[in-house]
């Protein structure tokens, strides 16, 4: 790929040039600009690109249309992989997609990304660890993974860890959404602009009309968040989801007398029972986790789901594929899970290594 690479309009990711800027745009509106393996190669071959390139001293990162930045993975075609016993295939998108996590993270100029709209699952994996983290007031962010039977991942169960008191936890187990303030004050951006403001911001770092850092250019169009929700609701957030086993946190939920906590423990009631004991472990364990330790576990646990678990394929039918959001999770009960559940799932080994 050549510095001065023209975008196709009709590709899935949109790759330009301009100025010392490269701008990186997901491409597939329709599906929320939701990640599919090529969408993972064509960015990460934009950054080897411009790696070290002494063109190129910012990169810019948002989706197409005004949906959302990145609703997630493609679970579908993953869900189609764990049907067709082709777990090498689901093996290859996570490690492609967790190298392009890290990626971000290191990568030697700031990356400025725009977390518009909806921005969950395999869009927080690349949003999450950019230089410089933007959502607007549109903003919905979020972890759902165990709403499909699965487990944070894409480096999440680190943000997780790393939010205030227990709302790691919280945005863990439930899968609940962020506002803008809710996502700044867990730990998830770093800046709120305005939706109206962001062609002028694409427009400054691309001119640099006002001299400066791309800090310090976002910074010309910040905005002062709203109160967060979730930090109004520390005290009995982090009350309940400090206990040590998810059957506990229900019944910490379900003892006093505020009616969101009842209707969270609701919430957990229906999610599975596997993926919340795993997920409670996966976020406590990240704490004190580099990056790249935390992918590594979450690739562990990724690849437990995706070859020897059934709740992961049918939490996707259930929710995305026929939609009657009725799904009959193995087991359905906290108390139906083997005693040794965390164990084996920490445990497993994957046949291919995530950094081999």
């Amino acid at each position: 790929m050549s510095e001065n690479t023209a975008s196709v309009d009709d590709a899935d990711v949109l790759v330009r040039l301009r100025g010392a800027l490269g701008h990186l745009t997901l491409n597939r509106p329709r599906a929320i600009n939701a990640l599919t393996l090529d969408m993972v190669h064509h960015l990460t071959a934009a950054l080897d690109a411009w790696r070290g390139s002494p063109h190129v001293d910012t990169v810019l990162l948002d989706g197409a249309g005004d949906r959302g930045m990145c609703a997630g993975g493609d679970v579908r075609g993953l869900r189609e992989q764990i049907i067709a016993g082709h777990p090498e295939a689901t093996g290859e998108f996570f490690r492609a997609e967790y190298a392009l996590n890290a990626a971000i993270a290191e990568y030697p100029v700031p990356i400025v990304a725009l977390a518009d709209g909806i921005t969950m699952g395999g869009g927080i994996g690349l949003a999450g660890h950019a230089r410089i983290r933007i959502v607007t007031e549109r903003s919905r962010l979020a972890m759902p993974e165990t709403r499909i039977g699965f487990t944070p991942d894409v480096g999440g169960s680190l943000l997780l860890a790393r939010a205030p008191g227990r709302l790691g936890e919280y945005l863990a187990l439930t899968g609940a959404s962020m506002t803008a303030a809710d996502a700044l004050y867990a730990g998830f951006a770093d800046h709120l602009v305005p939706t109206a403001h962001l062609p002028a911001l694409a427009e400054a770092l691309e001119t640099r009309a006002d001299p400066g850092s791309p800090s310090e250019i976002v910074l010309l169009f910040d905005d002062t968040p709203d109160d967060s929700p979730l930090e109004r609701a520390r005290g009995w957030i982090d009350d309940a989801f400090a206990a040590p086993t998810v059957s506990e946190i229900v019944d910490r939920l379900r003892a006093g007398d505020v009616p969101e906590a009842h209707a969270t423990a609701d919430t957990l009631d229906e999610l599975s029972p596997t993926a919340l004991t795993v997920t409670l472990d996966a976020v406590r364990r990240a704490r004190g986790l580099s990056l790249r330790d935390a992918l590594e576990q979450e690739y562990r646990l990724a690849q437990w789901f995706a070859t020897t678990q059934p709740d992961l394929a049918e939490g996707i039918r259930a929710q995305l594929v026929d939609k009657d959001r009725s799904p009959r999770w193995q087991p359905d009960t906290l108390e139906g899970l083997a005693p040794d559940l965390v164990d084996q799932a920490f445990s497993f080994a994957p046949a291919v290594p995530l950094w081999g």
